[in-house]
């Protein structure tokens, strides 16, 4: 880190030493030894990729090669999670949230966000960014909500359409003690492509160009913070090659969200160290700085579990949270359907949640291959005891938080092969730049060999259909979802798809149809996707890290 090594060279000698070796143990103000120097240290809290999970839920670990689950989050017991932290350092912690709140469960879509402002007032954040699925609701939803929060919101690349002026102020700094920690907040640019493009109508969004040099330039420099953060959401790939771009040459650190990657250690960059602190309210992201004269002298991180055993639920929100669940609660919470399988999804390749979906829009539809988007959404929905765990309407938000038509067309062997080495090289380019999300696109009715590490148009080794190899010139029938936005004939990012047909009933619909009928369903890992370099279960690849999603 820059910082530090400046630290280490302007004197501090055999005693900066002692105090770098110390200082993670002291208590903010106090003396250093015979320099009488003072050493402040200074907390970050980072919220990421709530995705409107309001109570505590299972979650996904990987632990000794194998898959176990564990209850965390809650809003409410993040928020006791804040409260300890805060009396452990008073006036010396700053929370920060990095996007994608208000999208992602049921509750959140029938209020269309609504219900989040009180809540989020009462966490007492510091400072928020908006993400890649705020944009959800439209952008008057959008701008409703995030400016009641009576918070401050910043993105430095989201703009008016009309006027060209910026949605939220660029930046935001908090001076403590003297020292000055500079936050500017940076939105994924590719937004209007990766979401429904109708729902950024009004809005446009730049990428890192001179702009953002010149705005770091501003902060680091005419503003003299001591450390500047950059508050990202345009995932994990994009976050490390931004560390190591000159772009973030007076950069300290880039706190990332996005991805729902939960970094332990902060990945080190050329320029900047990156964190991603999971995602769901599961966990909380907590940076210590320790400053001596305004310098970075050390640093420690850690990545906290928010269990519920551990930070009981804060009272008064709770009653918030209770309250805003009141009008949509028992359509939400009714039953339909159940599991004897654990029902998951944050494998990169092939998920058993989505074997379920695209096996109830395949049943219903009749089309030889149904399509399902490669997200990382769903809290996992866990049988417990040897007893079929109930699947309710909230689950189902959960898994599909945008509640579309199903839409069906016909597309030739090579038009769903091209298609697929382009998802392909969206999930597994080396460039990171070059990636979209980070996951290869789910299906029911193929079989699909590939490798990961070919070069782009080249991953594709064999798709087997109805046990016989594609025919490149075969017409074979598809289902995915509508994508409000999108050319008639285009299905899934497929273009020029024939016969489309917008069905009269959408892909929850279907799911409780099939659950209604099938249940209880036991989804589970079938090789429909297989890769060797990558195994069954793969759940992140991040280039040129040993980072490794636990």
């Amino acid at each position: 880190m820059k910082t530090l090594k400046t630290a280490l060279f302007i004197g501090l000698g055999i005693f900066g030493l002692t105090l770098l070796g110390s200082c993670q143990d002291m208590k903010s103000g106090e003396k250093q030894g015979d320099n009488g120097q003072d050493t402040l240290r200074i907390t970050i809290l980072q919220t990421a990729d709530i995705h409107g999970q309001l109570d505590p839920h299972p979650e996904l670990f990987w632990e000794n090669d194998s898959i176990v689950f564990k209850t965390r989050g809650g809003m409410a017991n993040i928020k006791t999670l804040f409260e300890e932290e805060r009396a452990k350092n008073p006036n010396r912690t700053i929370i920060v949230d990095g996007g994608d709140l208000i999208q992602g469960s049921g509750y959140a879509a029938l209020s269309k966000g609504d219900i989040f402002p009180e809540i989020v007032k009462n966490m007492n954040y510091d400072l928020l960014i908006p993400g890649n699925w705020e944009v959800v609701y439209g952008k008057a939803s959008m701008m409703n909500v995030l400016n009641a929060y009576d918070t401050p919101v910043i993105a430095e690349n989201m703009y008016h359409e009309e006027s060209e002026e910026r949605l939220f102020p660029p930046y935001w700094i908090k001076e403590i003690e003297g020292v000055k920690i500079g936050f500017i907040g940076v939105n994924d640019p590719d937004v209007p492509i990766r979401q429904n493009p109708i729902f950024s109508e009004g809005m446009t969004f730049s990428g890192l160009d001179d702009n953002v040099l010149k705005l770091i330039d501003e902060v680091k420099n005419e503003k003299k913070v001591n450390a500047l953060f950059l508050v990202t959401h345009m995932g994990i790939f994009k976050q490390v090659e931004l560390a190591n771009s000159e772009i973030s040459k007076d950069v300290d650190y880039i706190l990332g969200n996005d991805t729902h990657e939960r970094v332990r250690q902060p990945i080190e960059g050329k320029y900047a160290k990156v964190t991603e602190p999971g995602a769901f309210g599961s966990f909380v992201g907590k940076l210590n700085l320790y400053f001596v004269n305004g310098e970075i002298v050390k640093d420690d991180y850690e990545l906290m579990d928010v269990d519920p055993e551990r930070y009981v639920a804060n009272p008064k929100i709770q009653g918030l949270i209770d309250q805003a669940k009141a009008p949509y609660k028992e359509h939400l919470e009714a039953i339909v359907g159940y599991t004897n399988t654990p029902i998951y999804r944050y494998l990169t390749v092939e998920n058993p949640m989505d074997n379920m979906i695209t096996d109830a829009a395949r049943w219903k539809t009749g089309a030889d291959i149904a399509i399902s988007n490669g997200f990382r959404f769903g809290n996992p929905i866990v049988p417990v005891n040897g007893k079929p765990a109930p699947i309710t309407r909230a689950n189902l938000w959960n898994l599909l938080p945008v509640n579309e038509k199903v839409k069906t067309g016909k597309v030739t062997g090579k038009q769903i092969k091209d298609w697929l080495e382009r998802e392909m090289h969206n999930a597994f380019a080396q460039n990171s730049t070059e990636r979209f999300g980070g996951w290869l696109v789910r299906f029911s009715g193929m079989e699909v060999d590939f490798n990961s590490q070919a070069p782009k148009g080249e991953r594709v080794n064999s798709v087997i259909v109805k046990g016989e190899e594609m025919q490149d010139d075969k017409y074979y029938t598809i289902s995915a979802c509508v994508r409000p936005g999108d050319p008639e004939d285009n299905l899934c990012r497929i273009p020029g798809v024939k016969d489309v047909e917008v069905k009269d009933y959408t892909i929850h619909d279907v799911v409780e149809e099939y659950l209604k009928v099938n249940s209880p369903v036991s989804p589970k890992l079938e090789g429909r996707a297989y890769c060797d370099y990558l195994g069954q279960y793969s759940f992140s690849t991040v280039p040129g890290t040993n980072y490794k999603f636990q």
